[in-house]
């Protein structure tokens, strides 16, 4: 009898949990019907793992294609366990960005703050946000054009490129990983930007080893288990704060703080706590790696797909390099020649999407044209919607760089690879030129083209699944 009532009590307890759990989930679609269209899914699950499903980054992918044919450009649905109002409206969209802590918040999911830290900029809010982007700003302002930072990144490019000269199967063909090159030398310049760090040094190569384990974990399942993923990435960062917290006592100690790093700065500012220090050196790395590399990445991936595009851009490198002596360095007003190597990176930013979403929430109901946005909701301005939208850009599916000839190649409603309002990455202008003179080097010292098939892939992060191999072939003579 005993036994008997303790089954039952057990069937009762998991039915009322059941029960509440898909009250719970329901029960806002019953509170909020003036919401956008749409639907919410399973209890629990939602329509994540849809929403969530790889597809080609330069689509939409099956979940917004089906919402957007069923719902519209601006729906509800169940997202990350909690309702949601995705937007693939660039007017919305813009909307949302603008009104930053006004009407809208930054709001990612909680396992992301575990591994980035409670300082990260990505994170903060209100004025520890503006305290800490307004610092990056200066940073990046008096870094872009300075020469030191265009010479250190032309020496690394010609660094990577250089050491494939000495790659060879015996048949004179050589094939490279093109992704995990874009990432030596995105890590290689920011790395030393940020810390005053050479690649040979012992510390960079730790660095480096601690950084994609960080990576890794950034993008997996957040199950804090030993050995999994996001453990190792939560035991990473902490490896990389120790590093960096070495680093700060070494210039304290030797009393001067000469390097002209970001490091320099700021260990002379008094804003900022040792933590949010170490933070924000880590931000620094995050978005000089990643975000750096993938470009890079998808401008050889788009480039290889167009020989008139690629011819394009190696007559205006080679007229480029006509005008200077054979061991003269880039200088800003080259950059500025680069006219149409700034269409092509705008264009695979558009067609590539290596910022596919953000995170937002609702800081009170919000009525804007026709969509009500209850209070407390998450919000997900689609970028790629917009980018790949054939209303806003004709073949959008297409890549097609003459698109940005005579147009503002900044931020517009339209295009928004790197955010925008009050969070828009204060980096970005540094991965263009990082980027264009990569490319500088590439075009004028090989032909390449992609070694089979491979196309990048939203997870909703971009990757390329093969890494992107490329067969090259020397187009000069070693110098």
């Amino acid at each position: 009898m005993m036994a008997g009532e303790l089954v039952l009590a057990a069937v009762a307890t998991l039915l009322a949990s059941l029960l509440a759990l898909v009250l719970s989930h329901f029960l806002p679609l019953l509170l909020n019907p003036k919401a956008p269209k749409g639907s919410f899914g399973w209890p629990l699950l939602g329509e994540t793992l849809r929403f969530l499903t790889p597809h080609a980054s330069n689509t939409l992918g099956g979940f917004l294609e089906d919402h957007c044919s069923r719902y519209g450009q601006v729906f509800k649905s169940h997202l990350f366990c909690t309702p949601t109002v995705v937007s693939c409206d660039q007017d919305l969209n813009h909307f949302i960005l603008q009104n930053e802590e006004r009407l809208f918040q930054c709001s990612y999911p909680r396992p992301i703050h575990g591994i980035l830290g409670k300082s990260s900029m990505l994170v903060v809010l209100g004025e520890d946000h503006k305290r800490l982007r307004n610092l990056a700003l200066a940073l990046v302002t008096s870094t872009k054009l300075k020469p030191s930072y265009l010479g250190d990144i032309e020496k690394i490019a010609l660094h990577v490129v250089g050491a494939w000269r000495r790659l060879d199967d015996g048949g004179g063909v050589r094939v490279v990983a093109f992704c995990e090159e874009a990432r030596k030398f995105a890590f290689s310049v920011i790395v030393k930007q940020v810390l005053g760090l050479s690649p040979e040094e012992p510390v960079t190569a730790r660095i480096l080893e601690d950084f994609l384990a960080f990576m890794k974990g950034l993008i997996s399942f957040p199950l804090y288990i030993p050995g999994t993923p996001y453990a190792k990435a939560v035991q990473a960062r902490e490896r990389i704060s120790n590093t960096v917290k070495g680093i700060i006592e070494e210039r304290r100690s030797a009393g001067s703080c000469n390097k002209g790093d970001y490091l320099d700065v700021l260990l002379s500012s008094n804003e900022l706590s040792d933590e949010e220090k170490v933070s924000f050196v880590l931000d620094s790395l995050l978005g000089g790696y990643e975000t750096t590399s993938l470009l890079i990445s998808m401008v050889v991936y788009f480039l290889g797909q167009s020989a008139q595009d690629l011819d394009l851009v190696k007559r205006e490198h080679d007229s480029i390099r006509s005008n200077k002596g054979k061991e003269e360095c880039l200088t800003s007003e080259d950059y500025k020649k680069m006219e149409y190597t700034q269409q092509v990176i705008n264009e695979a930013l558009r067609c590539g999407n290596i910022v596919k979403f953000v995170h937002r929430k609702a800081l009170k109901d919000v009525k804007y044209k026709e969509y009500l946005i209850p209070s407390g909701w998450k919000v997900l301005p689609v970028f790629s919607a917009v980018h790949l939208n054939p209303s806003l850009h004709g073949n959008a599916q297409q890549f097609q760089p003459c698109r940005w000839e005579g147009t503002s190649q900044g931020t517009s409603k339209r295009f928004t690879p790197f955010g925008g309002g009050p969070r828009l990455c204060p980096g970005s202008e540094l991965a263009k030129v990082e980027a264009a003179f990569f490319l500088h080097h590439l075009v004028l010292n090989y032909r390449w083209r992609i070694d089979g098939d491979d196309i990048p892939m939203a997870y909703p992060y971009v990757e390329f699944q093969r890494g992107l191999p490329i067969e090259i072939e020397p187009t000069s003579p070693e110098s």
